[in-house]
């Protein structure tokens, strides 16, 4: 979900900022009084952007102001939709801890992901480790980004993980599973010389 909501901003953000540049530059254009191709609506530096003709011209049609209403309506739901998840936190702050009272405690998210990332450092051909938490606080999903060394094996790494790193921070943190997505990179070297 995460990639697509960041998709979704780079294509919106893209879209929008061609828009404006486009009708900002031409209407900067037109002040200055430079000409305008045939085709573009406004010529003059007192043209309006919709005529009192143009505002009227649908006024008695019966599918008209629905149409109106149901497109603002729907750009309203998504800009809605798109404000929320740009406030909604990416990680997770805390972690419910089942304390066998019935009660439950909270464990800060970056206490956590500070131990599953110095333990999955640990790990043979691991670099360096970053690990962020999200999903709920009562079900928390791990994104792991392993940077790897040359000479590491990467099945014998990601086994190493799941058997130690995770299943240390899933039974620290009493929780019934902690599912992860790892991403691995290779760290960039020179290529060795063999003589």
């Amino acid at each position: 979900m995460n990639g697509v909501l960041r998709t979704v901003n780079r294509v919106l953000l893209g879209l929008a900022g061609l828009v404006l540049i486009a009708v900002g530059g031409a209407v900067l254009a037109v002040g200055l009084g430079a000409s305008l191709p045939s085709w573009w609506p406004w010529d003059g530096q007192h043209d309006v952007l919709l005529s009192e003709a143009d505002r009227d011209r649908w006024r008695d049609d019966g599918w008209w102001w629905p149409t109106v209403i149901a497109v603002l309506a729907v750009l309203v739901v998504l800009a809605l939709w798109w404000l929320l998840a740009q406030l909604r936190r990416g990680r997770l702050a805390e972690v419910l801890v089942d304390s066998g009272d019935g009660e439950g405690a909270l464990l800060r998210g970056r206490a956590l992901e500070g131990v599953l990332s110095e333990e999955a450092g640990t790990l043979d051909g691991v670099a360096r480790a970053q690990v962020a938490l999200r999903g709920r606080r009562s079900a928390p999903r791990a994104g792991i980004r392993l940077l790897m060394e040359p000479h590491a094996a990467p099945e014998q790494t990601l086994r190493g993980l799941a058997d130690e790193a995770l299943a240390h921070a899933r039974d620290s943190a009493g929780l019934a599973e902690l599912p992860a997505e790892v991403r691995l990179k290779a760290v960039k070297h020179r290529a060795e010389r063999v003589s």
